[in-house]
């Protein structure tokens, strides 16, 4: 039998496979790529350009864009316009939040407190970024000391907060300039004597803290108190809570905090190690 010859016109070239395209493993594939841009983002540490992000997943530009614009309008990315990048929104930190509040970062920080407050004789609070507010998720109140507002559960704003302004000195720049882009961002319900409330004071305030290695704060939360804290990181040094403790400033001279500070930020590299994070540098 002779051989069957193939006409040249249906003989057609394999394409090449692509190197950056994802297999097609889900059914819902706009669910899926959605997830893999906040991946993505949460492990920059700062903001991409659309075009990064498309080139870096093998995606569509403008599948990228419509996606954006969609998690945009829902809080999961915030668009910088003047540098045309995107970074993480406040739904996305609301999510880690939600995830510190289901326990494992407090089960994990509770023990590591406890023996922090054995030590010095003072109280000691856990917090979580959560919007532009600091959430506490665990509390270890030492003997003999004034009852804090900083409760499980209790939220306050995080530039007025050591736990927060050591948050917010750990984020890359852009990202606390999202978070406060205008006045109205400085609540004028918690301004008092001294307080910080706006983002040039805010900028230079947490200059010093990255400087120093830990945050302070002086009567700002309840007259008469301070507080130390340093940030607890991930393993992309991203900060995932704050350790501090609070205590009478009338009982700790200013010379002695520097040495206080120093085992808070013991205790918060030894909360980074336990969650698979980075000590600080």
């Amino acid at each position: 039998m002779a051989d069957t010859v193939v006409p040249p016109a249906t003989v057609r070239a394999p394409k090449a496979a692509s190197r950056t395209a994802p297999k097609a493993t889900s059914k819902v594939p706009a669910a899926e790529n959605t997830l893999r841009i906040l991946k993505l983002l949460a492990s920059r540490r700062g903001p991409m350009a659309a075009s990064n992000i498309a080139t870096a997943l093998g995606l569509p530009r403008s599948s990228v864009y419509h996606l954006l614009g969609v998690m945009e309008a829902n809080g999961f990315v915030l668009h910088l316009h003047e540098e045309q990048r995107y970074g993480l929104g406040i739904s996305a930190f609301e999510l880690s939040s939600a995830y510190s509040r289901q326990e494992p970062l407090s089960r994990l920080g509770r023990p590591v407190l406890a023996s922090l407050v054995d030590v010095i004789g003072e109280s000691a609070h856990l917090a979580v970024l959560h919007g532009r507010d600091v959430l506490y998720i665990v509390e270890e109140r030492a003997k003999n000391r004034p009852s804090l507002v900083t409760d499980v559960g209790v939220r306050l704003p995080s530039h007025l907060t050591a736990s927060g302004r050591a948050i917010l000195a750990a984020l890359p720049k852009s990202q606390v300039r999202a978070l406060y882009p205008n006045a109205a961002a400085f609540s004028a319900r918690h301004e008092v004597e001294g307080a910080i409330m706006k983002y040039s004071a805010l900028s230079s305030h947490l200059d010093q803290v990255r400087q120093r290695g830990y945050a302070t704060e002086h009567g700002e939360v309840t007259p008469g108190f301070g507080s130390i804290a340093a940030a607890v990181t991930d393993h992309l040094g991203w900060p995932t809570a704050a350790v501090a403790v609070t205590f009478l400033e009338d009982r700790l001279p200013a010379d002695q905090w520097p040495a206080l500070a120093a085992r808070v930020q013991k205790v918060a590299d030894e909360l980074s190690v336990r969650i698979h994070g980075r000590r600080s540098a």
